[in-house]
Parts: structure tokens; sequence; C-alpha cells
């Protein structure tokens, strides 16, 4: 749901987005730090926000770390 945001923020288009690895933190909603393969041998790792349900919001991304390789860990950031 957040590819779009990432493509209009990096200014290209992934063939290849694939979720391969997340954690959660609990907030005030829940922020979702995601590892995704953009394809070759490239990763990004995503902050993902879902408000609470009340809130009625969109998944929003909220940061992003690109130039990551399969092997980094996934941290809070």
């Amino acid at each position: 749901k957040v590819k779009a945001q990432i493509e209009e923020k990096e200014g290209k288009t992934f063939d290849v987005f694939t979720a391969v690895e997340f954690k959660t933190q609990l907030v005030a909603g829940t922020n979702y730090f995601i590892k995704v393969h953009v394809g070759n041998e490239e990763f990004m790792h995503l902050r993902v926000f879902k408000s609470l349900p009340h809130e009625n919001e969109q998944l929003s991304l909220h940061s992003y770390q690109a130039s990551k390789t399969k092997h980094d860990e996934l941290a809070y950031f």
C-alpha cells in the first residue's frame, strides 16, 4: 500500500517490491519496520505508520532507508 509513496519520493518505479521481513512497535497506532526487496541485490527499509482504527486513516510512509542489503539488520529508526 505504500509502494506509490516510496516511488514518488525516489523518483523511480520498482518492478520488484516484496516485503521479506518486518517488526512492529506499538505507539498511538503501530509503526511497521519493513525490509523490502526492490530488485537485484537491493533492499530498502521502510517505516510505515498505521493509525488506530477509530482514526480511519490510510497507511503512511513515515521514513525509509535506501541502499540496504539482504543481510543488513532491520532495526528501529
